[in-house]
């Protein structure tokens, strides 16, 4: 089967599709984040997205192209929270029954969330979510609306990044954090279609680093098990077939932060910003807060990718 690889425009036609019915989020800056840095940074706010994150992009782009009988069988996915959200409530809007494969070890408050936009849950171990998905297509034909392996998930996604890159102006870095890839190859799209000079870099936990190693080779690595990090939006074994291509042609970096990276970045979000955003989100951050890199006085932007976590929980970290 000859994969279909989103071009550059696709963001643009998504943006287009997805007008007044996702949130144009807030571009947010920091005096203290600048100085602290030695770059002017700004932030791409998606915790402030509809489902708190910025997966209903690409969840109402994919869902609102589908076929009418496709939409009366219903569609399925398998999600650790954001984007069992974000095709939750797209399939809501639309009118179309979503069924959402849920890794046991889910945040309970992505379950509570995802149930509550009407969707139903299946729950497994996390090991097993694309066989059980896979199944349940097979006993009810669903269509499956990947979370990131999907040319019009890419391109709903890259949307944030291009919003960003219309407010901001020029920039010379663009950070987004990497799971299995939507995202990043969504915001390279995007920065090719407006800005093709903006060096596009992915960040991945250092304990999750597939995707980097996937850049580096050409060849999709998978993890045997499930990556041990704080940032569960990124616990993802391998990147998708759509994404590859796209990192390798238009990503320029990959680079990895540590958990204690992740929780400091975090933890000056939430304190000193006042920016309640996930681990995940954190860690598109995390290079420019740590010092990692080395030019200096750079204009760099962050995809923030959401927000949705457990409070008590990122309380208790913060006080370890």
């Amino acid at each position: 089967m000859t994969l279909q690889i989103p071009e550059p425009t696709a963001v643009l036609e998504a943006a287009t599709r997805i007008k007044g019915l996702a949130n144009h989020t807030p571009v947010h800056t920091s005096r203290t984040l600048n100085q602290q840095t030695g770059h002017q940074i700004y932030l791409k706010c998606e915790n402030f997205q509809r489902v708190g994150a910025f997966k209903f992009r690409g969840a109402y782009n994919a869902v609102s192209q589908l076929s009418e009988a496709q939409k009366e069988a219903g569609v399925v996915t398998h999600s650790s929270g954001n984007h069992a959200q974000g095709l939750a409530l797209a399939a809501k809007l639309l009118g179309v029954k979503a069924t959402i494969v849920m890794p046991d070890n889910a945040p309970a408050i992505k379950k509570a969330a995802t149930a509550g936009y009407g969707a139903t849950i299946v729950t497994c171990p996390a090991i097993e979510r694309e066989n059980v998905c896979a199944q349940l297509i097979a006993d009810h034909g669903y269509t499956l609306i990947h979370p990131y392996d999907n040319p019009n998930i890419i391109a709903g996604a890259g949307t944030a990044a291009l919003e960003l890159l219309q407010e901001t102006g020029p920039l010379d870095l663009l950070f987004t954090p990497v799971g299995g890839g939507g995202l990043l190859s969504g915001t390279a799209l995007a920065a090719a279609a407006t800005q093709p000079d903006c060096r596009v870099i992915g960040v991945e936990p250092a304990t999750a680093n597939d995707a980097q190693r996937s850049w580096q080779t050409g060849e999709i690595v998978r993890l045997t098990v499930v990556p041990d990090t704080l940032a569960d939006g990124l616990r993802t074994r391998f990147v998708g077939e759509h994404n590859l291509p796209i990192m390798r042609q238009y990503v320029s970096d990959m680079l990895t932060v540590t958990e204690e990276e992740i929780i400091a970045t975090l933890q000056f979000l939430w304190t000193r910003l006042k920016l309640v955003v996930e681990p995940s989100a954190a860690v598109a951050l995390a290079p420019a807060f740590t010092g990692k890199i080395s030019q200096p006085g750079q204009r760099i932007g962050v995809i923030l990718s959401g927000g949705n976590v457990d409070v008590s929980q990122i309380g208790q970290l913060f006080a370890s």
